[in-house]
């Protein structure tokens, strides 16, 4: 099987959105009692029918999370360096249509922005842009991760798709992982919601994964926006997604977000409301279903919320995100992508943690060996 493609045309979106729904409380029974569970138990973990199980599984994806990681929470940051695209995306502040001003950083402001964080103390930086080819492609990018390159421990980046040679150009460049999310498995709805640009193309963002593995990317984020379809239907495909990914490039290490779609400047209504509650039994059946998968949590989540999950399953968080270019110190009133909800400073979110029993990662020194 040469990419997942072959895979996720395999299997129909309503067959199974209805096998997950027709799980029983005996399914999710079954898959909580097993040692090592498959795609079949994790639907189980995710329907309805598990909902009464919540407590067990909280405690059981605790437990796995101690084992694998111990008491610890990376922290990392993403820096906005342009809202330029050239897509039309029905959920996004930076969509072509939205008719916003457009910022792209110039060098002078990214080592600006760069001093900023780095006085927080972050080592982990997250480069995102909008989609834009022809103003922060290949080109911007890799000039940024030179200008960045010598003062941080990690950089990671969710920008466009690229072709493989391109992430082999950047990987080169100290490029150390990549998140790039489907948004939706949902074949039609997708196309919905991407009427124009490069990233209306579903074949080509669904093999974007592929071409990170067999660049040899050291890690690769997965993740769906929660509120486009039906969650428990997207996130089953992610995670089978995952599976192959692993299996496929298991040389990578590999990570899942969870973001829920947020309001922002020119609005869209989720179609699907998640709860709370439901979020804390999808973040559980992920860590139960994969012991090694990393789970971050973004500041999109409220204070309360993120201090509560931190015990169960989540093992990166985002502190003190802007989400517009130059939000840290350029031009912090710039319009941002999305709204934050946590607006905690970074040291806030390091007491937190401490207070409940855990140590802050703020560099990973695995990847800086890695880097050698």
């Amino acid at each position: 099987m040469s990419t997942f493609s072959e895979l996720f045309h395999q299997h129909d979106w309503e067959g199974v959105k209805q096998s997950i729904y027709a799980k029983t409380a005996k399914d999710v029974e079954h898959a909580l009692g097993k040692s090592k569970r498959d795609l079949e138990d994790f639907k189980a973990m995710i329907s309805p029918a598990a909902a009464p199980y919540l407590e067990q599984m909280a405690q059981l994806s605790h437990q796995i999370t101690q084992k694998r990681f111990g008491k610890t929470m990376q922290l990392y940051v993403p820096l906005y360096l342009s809202n330029e695209c050239q897509n039309i995306c029905t959920y996004c502040g930076f969509s072509l249509d939205n008719k916003i001003p457009r910022r792209t950083l110039t060098d002078a402001e990214i080592l600006k922005e760069a001093d900023h964080i780095k006085e927080m103390g972050f080592e982990h930086l997250l480069l995102v842009t909008g989609e834009a080819n022809r103003t922060v492609g290949v080109p911007y990018i890799k000039n940024a991760m030179q200008l960045l390159r010598p003062h941080f421990a990690h950089l990671s980046m969710e920008v466009q798709p690229m072709d493989q040679e391109e992430y082999e150009e950047l990987i080169a460049e100290g490029l150390n992982t990549v998140y790039i999310y489907q948004e939706t498995y949902h074949q039609e709805d997708y196309k919905k919601h991407h009427p124009k640009g490069k990233k209306s193309n579903f074949e080509y963002r669904l093999a974007t994964p592929d071409r990170l593995g067999k660049a040899g990317i050291h890690k690769i984020g997965l993740g769906v926006l929660i509120g486009l379809e039906d969650w428990r239907t997207d996130c089953f495909f992610n995670a089978m997604h995952l599976e192959y990914l692993e299996k496929t490039y298991w040389r990578a290490k590999y990570s899942i977000s969870f973001p829920r779609l947020r309001p922002f400047s020119g609005g869209l209504d989720p179609k699907v409301e998640m709860s709370d509650r439901e979020l804390v039994q999808l973040i559980c059946a992920y860590r139960i279903f994969d012991e090694e998968v990393e789970l971050s949590l973004s500041t999109r989540e409220s204070e309360k919320f993120r201090d509560h999950v931190s015990k169960l399953g989540i093992t990166a968080m985002s502190a003190g995100s802007k989400t517009n270019p130059g939000g840290y110190a350029v031009e912090p009133q710039s319009l941002e992508q999305f709204e934050i909800s946590d607006e905690r400073s970074p040291a806030l979110i390091e007491e937190m943690l401490e207070k409940n029993g855990y140590e802050t990662v703020w560099k990973d020194w695995d990847i800086a060996y890695d880097m050698k």
